[in-house]
């Protein structure tokens, strides 16, 4: 039985990626060792960045991939930047981990001397030669960018930072026969529930996680959604259905601080546990498809221009800031493409 390592930057976090053929005994394995996770969006076992998972898989030392003072001294200086910008936890995170890759590639080189060969270099040396992703570049381009623009003393010339060609990636889509099932497959009022609310407004998993009772306009059959992505507030209308399942949930559980609330509370419902009730309802529903909880999103976007919604009202309920971000559904959307008749019924 082999499996092999590499270190990857999963939602803003090192981790080190253990890749194998599926097999029962190794996953058992796995499963044993301190924060292994499995990420349906990545279809890998990931751990924890630590010393002594470096050292038993074989691995270079986390002390070899800290950036010299000077690099340390740079990612305090765009944390604290994007802080007073009001940056989300998330992003700084993100960002700061994508400038230190490119900080510990470059640790002997003063910061003030890098230039935009060095960048180049960076980008087929390490990012190509590990064969990280078009995404993962894009990240590095944008720590880069908004790093060197706050940095007056250098020799990069932010306009000329390239980025890599993007692939044109679909959104994965659901047929309404399968969110019937994935969200009928649930007894438990709350895990139906918040299924439910997902697909029916369109909701981002932390949209959801972060409602209050309060955000629920039940006279006026909205849902508030606050401080949304990209720091905006907007408003998704509340289907008479979903409003009598949110009574009858409401009746159940009384929630206080958040509208879904973990096992303590006031707490909010965590991220990990509502991937975790997708997962059962996909196995209840007997759907073998990676599905993650934003293809309930994808899945909203597409039904809704299916049954002939306007563009630019899809735009407004999902939040989305330009346009050519909602026309990607027009791709997936099957109404025209299964009108049109094939040559091959002619012959």
């Amino acid at each position: 039985m082999e499996w092999s390592t590499k270190i990857i930057t999963h939602r803003g976090e090192k981790r080190i990626a253990v890749l194998f053929e599926k097999n029962p005994e190794l996953i058992a394995r796995i499963k044993k060792l301190e924060g292994s996770r499995w990420s349906q969006e990545l279809s890998l076992w990931h751990l924890p960045d630590t010393e002594d998972y470096r050292k038993r898989f074989k691995l270079a030392t986390v002390a070899s991939t800290l950036p010299s003072e000077e690099g340390l001294d740079a990612l305090e200086q765009l944390k604290q930047y994007m802080r007073s910008k009001r940056y989300s936890d998330r992003t700084i995170a993100v960002y700061c981990e994508a400038l230190k890759s490119f900080l510990v590639f470059f640790k002997y080189k003063p910061v003030s001397l890098l230039t935009n060969e060095d960048v180049i270099v960076y980008n087929n040396e390490y990012i190509r030669g590990n064969d990280l992703s078009a995404s993962y570049q894009n990240q590095i381009v944008n720590a880069l960018k908004l790093y060197f623009c706050i940095l007056r003393d250098t020799k990069i010339n932010i306009d000329k930072i390239h980025r890599p060609k993007r692939a044109k990636v679909l959104p994965n889509v659901l047929s309404k026969e399968e969110v019937k099932a994935i969200l009928e497959a649930h007894s438990n009022v709350k895990h139906k529930m918040m299924l439910s609310l997902i697909y029916s407004c369109g909701l981002r998993c932390g949209e959801l996680l972060a409602l209050r009772p309060m955000h629920i306009d039940s006279k006026r059959h909205l849902v508030l959604l606050k401080n949304s992505k990209g720091k905006k507030d907007r408003i998704a209308p509340l289907s008479p259905k979903i409003l009598a399942m949110l009574r009858d949930y409401y009746k159940t559980y009384k929630p206080t601080t958040y509208l879904f609330e973990g096992q303590t509370a006031g707490e909010r419902y965590s991220e990990k546990s509502l991937q975790s009730v997708l997962k059962q309802a996909l196995q209840k529903a007997r759907i073998e498809k990676p599905v993650t909880l934003h293809w309930l999103r994808h899945s909203y976007a597409t039904h809704l221009l299916e049954s002939g919604t306007d563009l630019r009202y899809i735009q407004e309920l999902l939040g989305h800031s330009s346009s050519k971000t909602t026309e990607i559904y027009t791709h997936v959307s099957t109404k025209s493409i299964q009108q049109i008749k094939s040559p091959f019924d002619d012959l």
